[in-house]
C-alpha cells in the first residue's frame, strides 16, 4: 500500500498528512490481506496526535484499512484504553478492585477526586491530569497501586502519596516511578503502544523490580533450587526452528490425509446436506398434506372382502346366496333365526327382510290421520 492508493476524505486528510508514514509501517507488519488486524495499533497511533480517538481518527483508520467507520467505532468503544474525548497529559489510574479496595484503594481514589475536583474519566481544568478508577492493574502483590499512563508509579499507595504524585506532575516534574519505565506523557505512551520503541535513551531501564516480584527467585536461591541444565546466558530464539521434513513419515499421495480445516469443512458440508434433505422431506410432506394417498390398490371393498375369504377362488359361493354360519349353541341358533346374515355388499340388517321390518315399525309409530274431530257445538 502506498500513498497513491488511498484517497482520503476531508475528515481523514489532516491526520493522513502527519500519520500516513508510521501507519504504513504498521500495516507492513501484517501479511497481505490481513491488514485489518492492524486496527488496534492504528487507534493508538491516532491518539499520539490528538490524545483521543476523534471522529477524524475513526475516518482515517477506516479509510486506510478499507473498512467502514462503524467497524472502527465498535473496536474503539470496546476497549477502555481508547479514549473517545480529550484526555490530559497524564492519565492517573487507581485500582479499586477487590484486593486493592480492601487495602485502601477506594480511599486513595476518593482523596484524589476531592483534591483535583474531578471524577472518573474527567480532566482537570489545566489539562494536566485525567483521573480514572481501574478494575485491575495486575499488581495485587503491591496493593493498592497507582499508575501514570499505564506504568506502575506508586506501590502500596496512600491518599497522601497519591496527592504528592499528582502535584509534582502538575508542577512539570516527572518523579521516578516505584517500578517500570521513566514517566512520559500519554501521547508518548500511545506511540509505544502502537508498536514503536521509546525514543528516550535508557528510559526503559530506569525501573527496578520490586521485592514481591523477586520473592520466588530469592527463595529458589536460598534453597538451592534450579532447573537442571538451565543456562541463563543462552540466547532466546525469536523464531521457531526449521522443521526437518525428512524426519517425518512420508505418506503416498493417494493416502494423503486432508488438513484439519479441510476435514472440518467436509464434515460441515455433510451436515448441511443432511439438514437440507430433512427440510426437503418435511416440505414435501406439508405440500401433500390432505391429499388421498395412492397405495396402488384400486379394488372395490366388496371384491377385496370376497378375495380375503376365498383368495384362490377355487370354491366360489353359490350365485345369489350368502353363506350361512352353522350355530353351535342354542343361543346362536336363536340369533341366526332372527337375524339374516348380510352379504358382501350390504351391512347386517340392510337386506330385503330388514327393510320390511323397518317399514313396518315406521308405520306403527305414525299417528292416526283418519280420526273425526268434533266441534265444540257437537259436544
Amino acid at each position: 500500500m502506498s500513498e497513491k492508493t488511498v484517497d482520503f476524505s476531508p475528515a481523514a486528510a489532516p491526520l493522513a498528512e502527519k500519520l500516513l508514514e508510521p501507519a504504513l509501517e504498521i500495516l507492513a507488519r501484517y501479511p497481505v490481506g490481513r491488514e485489518r488486524s492492524a486496527l488496534l495499533p492504528l487507534l493508538h497511533l491516532v491518539q499520539t496526535e490528538e490524545g483521543h480517538v476523534s471522529p477524524n481518527g475513526v475516518a482515517f483508520c477506516a479509510e486506510i484499512l478499507g473498512i467502514n467507520k462503524a467497524q472502527v467505532g465498535a473496536v474503539a468503544t470496546f476497549y477502555t484504553m481508547y479514549k473517545r474525548r480529550p484526555t490530559g497529559e497524564y492519565l492517573v489510574s487507581v485500582c479499586t478492585n477487590t484486593l486493592c479496595n480492601v487495602m485502601g484503594g477506594q480511599e486513595v481514589y476518593d482523596q484524589l477526586s476531592e483534591h483535583l475536583g474531578v471524577g472518573h474519566d474527567q480532566t482537570t481544568a489545566d489539562g494536566k491530569i485525567t483521573l480514572e478508577h481501574a478494575e485491575c492493574l495486575a499488581a495485587c502483590d503491591y496493593a493498592p497501586v497507582v499508575t501514570v499512563n499505564y506504568d506502575f508509579t506508586v506501590d502500596e499507595a496512600t491518599p497522601q502519596s497519591a496527592v504528592e504524585l499528582v502535584e509534582s506532575l502538575r508542577n512539570g516534574e516527572r518523579p521516578t516511578p516505584a517500578r517500570g519505565a521513566r514517566i512520559c506523557s500519554l501521547k508518548e505512551m500511545q506511540y509505544q503502544l502502537a508498536g514503536f520503541a521509546d525514543p528516550r535513551d535508557g528510559a526503559v531501564g530506569d525501573g527496578v523490580a520490586g521485592a514481591p516480584t523477586l520473592r520466588g527467585v530469592r527463595l529458589a536461591q536460598e534453597h538451592g533450587i534450579a532447573v537442571a541444565g538451565f543456562d541463563p546466558d543462552s540466547p532466546i530464539t525469536k523464531t521457531k526452528p526449521v522443521r526437518d521434513e525428512t524426519a517425518l513419515p512420508q505418506q503416498p499421495a493417494s493416502e494423503e490425509k486432508p488438513g484439519r480445516v479441510a476435514s472440518v469443512a467436509r464434515k460441515a458440508a455433510g451436515a448441511v446436506k443432511a439438514a437440507a434433505g430433512a427440510v426437503a422431506e418435511k416440505v414435501d410432506e406439508r405440500r401433500h398434506a390432505g391429499r388421498t394417498t395412492d397405495t396402488g390398490d384400486v379394488k372395490d371393498p366388496e371384491v377385496r372382502a370376497a378375495e380375503s375369504r376365498n383368495p384362490t377362488a377355487d370354491t366360489p359361493a353359490p350365485s345369489g346366496t350368502a353363506t350361512t354360519p352353522v350355530p353351535t349353541t342354542p343361543a346362536e341358533a336363536d340369533g341366526v333365526a332372527d337375524n339374516e346374515p348380510a352379504g358382501d355388499g350390504k351391512p347386517a340388517g340392510d337386506s330385503t327382510r330388514g327393510e320390511s321390518i323397518v317399514s313396518q315399525r315406521t308405520a306403527e309409530q305414525k299417528p292416526a290421520t283418519n280420526v273425526t274431530r268434533r266441534t265444540e257445538e257437537e259436544k
